[in-house]
Order: structure tokens, then sequence, then C-alpha cells
């Protein structure tokens, strides 16, 4: 039977009519959604993995995120890929909200492709509310394509704890000067705990809500309450045991913002003091963290809420005479991943090789919805769900073209490539946690040294990586130099908050 275009629309409104006067399909579309674990993401700026004391670092005091620990599954081998740009943090975030790897999006995370939704976007049309609050890192057209509510928005990578622009959502786009906040006094990591506790405060749940809570901590300006800093007095910080007054050789990326925090050499007495603000950065994070989880709780939201915690990348902190991010070693690349909620074991600790990019489905699985094509991680669910092991033989890291690395489940090598200088390590991860031994100029290791090119040669071409290391400077461009392709004087800028930061830790003149 053939239907005309007004029997078409006889039935269309019957159809409707069935459904608005039918009060079991209405609670059955309902309950679709209500059923749905909320998802809170708390996400920290330059936390390196090894910052809990729960996971076995004893100077450090972070009670609320060793309960996390305690309560819920840690990944102890996540990773970011890398970046193709000094402000690592960027690409990191990018690769998290597109589960994208780092050569398969704009791998300086300045912008996300419109081809990629977003994490937020994705969950946003399964029926969740996405809020976000704090920093923001991949461009103002990419948040608003992103987000439909939010708070205390941060746009930019670094700036003083006190005193930051700031913005509300705003529907209309427009993040200027005419919108934005007044200037709080507060610290960030107060404001952007105010903001999220205000969003559950007032949270009704008609709809599950993924909250996305981006600190800036503990990034550097090292600012914390002086009360923080005072709690390390009585502790017995040490110096790292990969601890160098210099990096041995030239990784393309010493003469950088991050580095000028410490004067060269290093010293260990300037060292553990960074360590110690950075400690206490951390622990005062850690009790707005624990606010934040108390507000959960008390709204009787926390037995229907993943709670996840982690970081966009780690940091050296004096660890092979470096100072900040803008390397391969372990301190830089690992990160923390602790998941609570529904169904998660309590004290469990995973062993499985895993990378941010894997959020994006994870939470896709909690949703209940299909991961979209574009995302190339895998999720975590199996897992911490103990239904199948997740597995991932091998993983790949880069920065800029000056580095190359590849790890498998004990060996790791890296390699550089400086002016047309050539340089590989070679650890093994097992016996070298804090990569001290470079195992790649003894001859017992040159079976293993060779395993490993190819499995880093592999990784490079699996992961679109243009670099080729049998060719002449890798037959990739050399990238500038971060203070070289920057503006001199934001670089005059950021070098003078470094030479304050070194004076408020007692050293510089």
């Amino acid at each position: 039977m053939k239907l005309n275009n007004h029997s078409i629309w006889t039935v269309l409104i019957c159809l409707m009519l069935i459904v608005a006067c039918n009060p079991d399909s209405r609670k059955t579309l309902n309950e679709e959604v209500e059923n749905k674990p909320n998802i809170l993401f708390l996400f920290a700026d330059d936390q390196r993995s090894s910052t809990i004391n729960a996971l076995g670092n004893s100077e450090v005091i972070t009670p609320n995120l060793d309960q996390l620990v305690k309560e819920g599954t840690t990944f102890v081998n996540t990773y970011i890929m890398g970046a193709m740009n000094g402000a690592v943090c960027s690409p990191s975030r990018a690769m998290v909200m597109t589960g994208r790897y780092l050569f398969n999006l704009d791998p300086t995370g300045q912008t996300i492709d419109p081809a990629f939704v977003t994490v937020p976007k994705t969950l946003e049309k399964a029926g969740y509310h996405n809020y976000h609050v704090g920093k923001w890192h991949n461009g103002r057209d990419a948040f608003s394509r992103s987000f439909t509510d939010g708070g205390k928005i941060f746009f930019g990578g670094m700036h003083s704890h006190y005193g930051a622009p700031n913005w509300e959502y705003n529907a209309e786009k427009k993040y200027d000067d005419t919108t934005q906040n007044p200037l709080s006094s507060k610290h960030s990591s107060e404001l952007y705990a105010d903001a999220a506790i205000d969003f559950l405060e007032s949270y009704d749940g008609e709809y599950p809500f993924y909250m996305n809570v981006s600190f800036r901590a503990p990034h550097d300006p090292r600012e914390m309450p002086q009360a923080y800093l005072d709690m390390y007095d009585d502790i017995d910080v040490q110096v790292p045991q990969n601890f160098m007054t210099e990096h041995p050789f030239d990784n393309g990326e010493l003469d950088i913002r991050d580095e000028w925090l410490a004067a060269h050499p290093r010293t260990s007495s300037e060292v553990v003091a960074n360590i110690k603000a950075y400690y206490a950065m951390i622990t005062h994070l850690d009790e707005h963290i624990g606010r934040i989880l108390k507000t959960l709780e008390d709204k009787g939201l926390a037995d229907n809420t993943i709670v996840v915690f982690s970081s966009d990348n780690g940091l050296a902190v004096g660890q092979h005479g470096l100072m900040g991010k803008q390397n391969l070693y372990e301190h830089s690349i690992k990160v923390p991943l602790i998941f609570k909620g529904p169904g998660i074991e309590a004290g469990e600790k995973v062993e499985a090789l895993t990378y941010l990019q894997d959020l994006y489905p994870t939470f896709c699985d909690y949703a209940a919805i299909n991961t979209p094509a574009t995302v190339e991680g895998k999720s975590l669910k199996p897992s911490l769900s103990r239904s199948t092991n997740f597995n991932r033989e091998s993983m790949f890291f880069a920065y800029k073209n000056f580095q190359r690395a590849a790890r498998n489940d004990r060996w790791k090598i890296i390699k550089y490539n400086v002016e047309g200088k050539m340089k590989t390590q070679l650890f093994d991860l097992d016996n070298d946690p804090f990569e001290t031994i470079n195992l790649a100029e003894k001859e017992d290791y040159k079976e293993q040294l060779d395993l490993m090119e190819e499995l880093l040669a592999e990784e490079m071409r699996l992961n679109n990586d243009k670099a080729k290391l049998g060719e002449p400077n890798w037959g990739v461009p050399v990238l500038p130099a971060w203070k070289d392709k920057n503006d001199p004087k934001a670089v005059e800028r950021l070098r003078k908050m470094a030479q304050e930061e070194r004076k408020m830790r007692g050293y510089g003149s």
C-alpha cells in the first residue's frame, strides 16, 4: 500500500499521541537516561605518577587520593604519548578529548579538528549534561563545540594561581573582556573546587552528568598557602635516586622555561626545595579534591558516579638533571590513573599498559553508548569489571623531532636526534625503574637492543610518524627550540617568572 503525504502525517501524529499518552513509554525512556552513571573527571596538571602516598611515596601527603586508591582501582602503567611542542599538556589534553593518537590530530594540541567529536559532545548525545571547570588548552572554538555548560573556565596554559582570568559558560561563545569574571583572590585549586561543588549542590538529577574538573596545580608557579609548605618542614624529603647535576647530553630542549626553575648545575638543596613546593601544591590540591568528593557523598551521588583521577603529564623536578616534562623518561610521561565507582573493585592495581586516550572509550562503555569510529583508544572497562584482562603489548612516545621512544612489558628504548647527533638509551624497567643504567652500548644487550629498535620502527610506522630512523636527521624537518619560536617578549616574561620562583624558594638573586 502506498501512503500519500496526508496519510504519512496521520500515522506520525498517531504514534506521537500513543507515546505521549503512555506513561510507561515515557518512564522507559527516562529510566534509560537516569540509570546511566554520572562521570566526574578530576584532572591535575603536571602531576607525575609517583606523587601519591598510597602508591608508594611516603614523603607526599595525599589523604584524599589515598582514599581513592583504597576504594578504587589504579592503573599503574598509564602514559601520555608525547607532544610536538614544549607545552606538552596541550596535545595531551587533546588526545584525552578525542581519544586519538598523537600524529592523528594536531600534535601541538592548539586546535581540535571538528571532524573529531569530543568526549563531552558524545556523552551529551547520550543524554548527559556536560560541565567544564578550570583549564582548557585546546582553543576556544573546540571548547564551544564540546561543552554546553561550565564555570570558572580558564583558557590557556600557565598563569599565577591567583588572579587568573576566568569565564562562566557563554552560549554565544563570547569569551572576552566584556564577559570575563572579576579576578579572584582565591588560589586556582580552591576556585575550581568551589565551582565543581556549586554544580553538585545544585544538581537536580534529571540527567546524568559528565563534569570535567581541570585543575592547574601542581603546575608552576609553585604557589600555595604557606601552611601547606610548612607541612613539609619535618619531612625528610630526599633527592631522587636518579638525581643528576646536569643531563648527560643535549636532548634537544634543555633551554626552556621549565628548566629555568633551578640553576645549572643542579644542586641537591635546590632540587629538594622544589620537590617540597611541588608536594605542597599536591597536598593543597588533594584537600580541594577531598571537598569535591565529600560533596558528592553528602548529595547521595557517590553510589552512581564514576570518579576518575589523572594528570596531563608528569614532571622531572630534578630527575636526570631535568626540571620539566619535555623528555620521554618515565617521570615525565607516566601519570596516575584511578577509578572509583559502582562495579569497580576496591584496592586493585592493574599492570596493563594504558594511554590517557583510553579514557574516551571507557567513558562511552560506562554510558552504554557506541564509541565513535574516530576514537583510537581502548576501553578499560573490561579490566575494571574484571570481565577480561585489558592488554597492550607495547607503547610509543615522541617529543618533537628530537626524541622517539617505545616500551614493552619490560624494556624501553629512547632515541635522540639533535643537530645531527644520534644517541640511544636502552633501559630494563623491571630492574632499573629510575632509568639510570643505559644498556645500549653493552655488548651483552645487543640482541635486545636490536629487538627494541625494530619495535620502535614498527610503532613509528603504525602511529603515522613521518620520521624514519635510518634516514639523515630522520627525514623530517628540525623543529625550532621552544625559546626560538615564541615571541621574545613572552619568553622574557616567563624567564622573569622563573627567576621570581627561584627567589621564592630562596635561590637566585
